[in-house]
């Protein structure tokens, strides 16, 4: 050997051989880096299967010791990350030849942890996460080791490269094996996933198999509760050792919630949502309520700077996007025997009036009578949100619309159909429901019909279709009354969605 670098010496010839032959090289490094190119090409895997290569590489990295050859070490699993992409030849070779023992090793090893040598965990994740798509034989090896312990610790250094191609492993693994989902979301492997989706509040995540996991074991699957509990944490104590006021739900929960309420918007026609999930977002929505004291303000939409605020805004979303689904009747039904309208309802009558209106009453008398008129929107759109849901869940449900009529609902509902800088798309959310609320039902159709007017506020939006705001001189509430104009037309008016 002409040229060999010092951390070569010790590398037994047998194993140093066969590269420098293949590739044509002359230092090992060399040939790992002419090797991992060739792999690059499903022809070069394919010739490189027929050579051993890989084989060679699991040999080479018994031998080496990290850190004197941790460059070497990352070539040799580049190359059997490329080596395993997509060819099964490779793929059984690393299963069978203890692959996963040997790269599970070397990522877990305390110095390279200690060290926080990103670049070697990193690739030694995407082998395994490219041996993972070979089939449940190799998923099944795989994770054995997954669920250690030591792969949270791997976690806890908070850098989405690593958990990306974990979490693609994962999902590999769960997607179709009901057994290992179950040992995820168990007692003794959930922190696992606790820690990922921890990492991904703080950091973010680059792909989407976060997505998946969550979309399956919370959405799909009854283990939503357990992951969300979980994501709790003791308020620390404040220098003086009080403790400081804290929210009551955490960053990672507001986050977790974010995600699911975006799967649900996205996906809710390809999702089968269980009705465990539904009743528990009811009910972290029941705990918001209770928790907030909806005195300041809406400066942003979501999400906001508080935790709590997030958490029940994206409860409100992932129930106005289960409500809109035709497919999850029996979950409708059980969210409304629940009393999700009653409490929908109570809310909304507790707002404060829609901005538009608040300014007309300011220059209706030379008071502030906008003081004391109810709750403010913690977040904007919050207001949207809330008839949202009430809109759908009456749509085509005779049930929900008497319910509505026979609580007062109805006027309440018709106040929202009005344009909203705090609530985008309010008017629009407004008219759809009243629309649900009006057809096929006679009765909610004769209340709108039988309107007294009882002073007004001059509305260009509703004249268009025979409506108007009229204000009650007593209670300071807005109403909309019927102006002569065919109820009709608010039932033709969902071409605004």
């Amino acid at each position: 050997m002409d040229a060999v670098v010092p951390s070569e010496v010790s590398i037994p010839e047998n194993i140093l051989q066969p590269f420098l032959a293949i590739s044509n090289a002359k230092t090992l490094d060399e040939a790992l880096e002419n090797l991992v190119e060739l792999a690059r090409t499903s022809d070069g895997r394919a010739d490189l299967a027929t050579k051993n290569v890989l084989t060679a590489t699991l040999h080479l990295l018994r031998v080496l010791s990290y850190p004197s050859n941790g460059g070497t070490i990352l070539l040799a699993l580049k190359l059997i990350r490329n080596l395993c992409a997509g060819e099964l030849r490779n793929q059984n070779s690393f299963v069978e030849q203890n692959g996963v023992d040997i790269v599970s090793n070397i990522i877990e090893s305390k110095g390279i942890v200690d060290d926080l040598n990103y670049g070697i965990i990193r690739m030694g994740l995407q082998v395994l996460a490219n041996v993972s798509l070979a089939g449940e034989e190799h998923q099944i090896v795989i994770w054995s080791r997954i669920c250690f312990l030591e792969f949270t610790e791997i976690v806890k250094l908070r850098r989405k490269d690593i958990c990306d191609p974990l979490c693609m492993i994962i999902y590999a693994c769960i997607e179709e094996n009901g057994e290992l989902l179950k040992q995820l979301c168990s007692d003794h492997a959930l922190l696992l996933l606790v820690e990922i989706v921890r990492t991904a509040s703080a950091v973010g995540f680059g792909e989407d198999w976060l997505k998946l996991i969550l979309s399956k074991t919370c959405i799909e699957e009854p283990y939503f509760t357990p992951l969300f509990s979980k994501l709790t944490y003791a308020p620390p104590e404040s220098v003086d050792g009080s403790l400081p006021q804290d929210y009551t739900f955490t960053q990672d929960q507001s986050f977790l919630m974010s995600i699911l309420s975006q799967m649900i918007n996205e996906q809710i026609e390809h999702i089968k949502v269980s009705k465990v999930f539904a009743l528990d977002v009811f009910n972290i929505l029941k705990t918001t309520l209770e928790v907030l004291n909806f005195d300041s303000r809406a400066k942003s939409s979501l999400p906001t700077d508080s935790f709590d605020v997030n958490t029940l805004g994206y409860s409100l979303c992932i129930l106005r996007d289960i409500c809109a689904f035709d497919g999850n009747v029996d979950i409708i039904e059980s969210l409304l025997s629940l009393g999700l309208v009653q409490l929908l309802l109570d809310l909304l009558h507790e707002l404060e009036p829609p901005a538009i209106i608040r300014k007309s009453l300011e220059q209706g008398e030379n008071q502030d009578t906008t003081k004391g008129l109810g709750k403010l929107c913690p977040y904007k759109g919050f207001r949207s949100d809330i008839v949202a849901v009430i809109g759908n869940c009456a749509y085509k449900k005779k049930n929900v619309q008497d319910e509505i009529r026979e609580k007062n609902g109805i006027l309440l509902m018709l106040q929202q159909c009005v344009t909203d800088d705090e609530n985008p798309f309010l008017r629009e959310w407004g008219i759809w429901g009243v629309r649900n609320l009006m057809e096929g039902n006679v009765e909610n159709q004769l209340v709108v019909s039988e309107l007294q007017i009882q002073g007004s506020v001059n509305l260009p939006e509703f004249a268009r279709m025979g409506l108007r705001v009229d204000v009650d001189p007593q209670t300071r509430r807005a109403k909309l009354v019927n102006t002569g104009g065919d109820i009709d037309q608010v039932n033709d008016a969902t071409n605004f969605m």
